[in-house]
């Protein structure tokens, strides 16, 4: 018995154009800057969203246990949204879940989301939790390693929700332009999987990672006092550049497979230049990361939910056939690479 994917579905908050923000909040705060003005139309960004955008509260000065009460807010709704659809898109019931596995590492409380969530969703009583928390973009995919393992072992289905709301932690505007490229690219989403011991569907066959621990200062997520701050190297790329290959290499050559075999490729966009970097080191077509850029530009980058919708947009655009390879692959801080190989059953 192994664990297959049977539905995808995500949950969105309200949309905001990413020349509107610009235009209306960032340009004032950065004094028409040009140097932000090019980076806001370099990330590849079109439109994103928020569950509060500074167009209607500037949370700047906003300080953390502020930002977590309007995350106490918001992150039930749309996690629970979420859920709703992808338990309808699977034909499953609430009480049918064996397991709720919640990843976020934009806000926490106690009780926690996942047990707010088993109370909303009405999940039966004997339901296991399992919370993740401050992984950052590549969180969902060990989450999916561990609610495969629930799956596969007790043969009863799971759900893996993402819930992440950048827009609770945007920081005081400065001239530090990984500042500028954060606030330019971060969305809140809500994305939820369900995994059945079926054999129809696609099939989460097994997991890598590479941590290249003299590197964790290129990627940082710190809790300060006013709200939790991001710090982003121009280097991720290069870096990331240096493990990628062998590291896809070695999970595919442990299921006889090779690079070229794979079907599809559902990348993590964390920006333009580390999709540039991922296809030209792998050698992948131009056309073979299009789902992941159109995630980009139409939700921005929502953290840990963001893996999962590009997976679920390869999975509409371009619906594998039985037996095709499909690799998914994510990154954050560590520097941390995951990569999942998924099968098409």
């Amino acid at each position: 018995m192994t664990a297959h994917i049977a539905a995808i579905a995500t949950a969105l908050p309200r949309a905001i154009e990413q020349s509107t923000l610009w235009d209306e909040h960032f340009r004032p705060l950065l004094g028409g800057s040009r140097a932000a003005e090019r980076i806001f139309a370099a990330v590849g960004v079109r439109r994103r969203h928020a569950v509060v955008s500074p167009l209607d509260l500037d949370l700047s000065e906003c300080t953390t246990g502020e930002r977590m009460r309007l995350y106490n807010e918001y992150a039930r709704p749309l996690g629970h949204e979420a859920v709703s659809a992808a338990l309808a898109s699977a034909d499953l019931d609430p009480a049918d879940i064996g397991q709720l596995t919640v990843v976020s590492c934009t806000g926490y409380t106690a009780p926690g989301l996942d047990v707010q969530l088993a109370s909303s969703l009405d999940l039966a009583d004997d339901a296991q939790r399992l919370m993740v928390g401050h992984m950052g973009c590549y969180a969902a995919l060990p989450a999916l390693a561990a609610v495969t393992d629930y799956v596969t072992a007790h043969h009863r289905p799971a759900v893996l929700l993402c819930v992440e709301l950048t827009s609770l932690h945007v920081q005081p505007s400065t001239a530090d332009m990984g500042q500028i490229v954060s606030h330019a690219l971060f969305g809140d989403a809500a994305t939820a999987v369900v995994l059945r011991p079926q054999e129809s569907g696609l099939e989460v066959v097994a997991t890598g990672a590479v941590t290249d621990p003299a590197t964790a200062d290129h990627m940082t997520w710190t809790v300060t006092d006013h709200g939790f701050r991001m710090t982003l190297s121009p280097h991720v790329p290069e870096v990331l550049g240096k493990h990628v290959k062998r590291a896809v290499e070695r999970l595919l050559d442990d299921h006889g497979l090779t690079v070229p075999d794979v079907r599809g490729w559902a990348v993590h966009p964390g920006g333009p230049r580390i999709l540039d970097t991922v296809e030209h080191e792998l050698g992948l077509a131009p056309e073979a990361l299009d789902p992941s850029r159109h995630v980009l530009r139409e939700h921005g980058n929502c953290s840990s939910a963001t893996v999962l919708m590009v997976l679920d947009e390869l999975l509409r655009a371009r619906a594998p056939k039985p037996g095709d390879p499909v690799v998914a692959m994510a990154f954050g801080p560590g520097l941390t690479l995951y990569i999942t190989l998924l099968r098409a059953r």
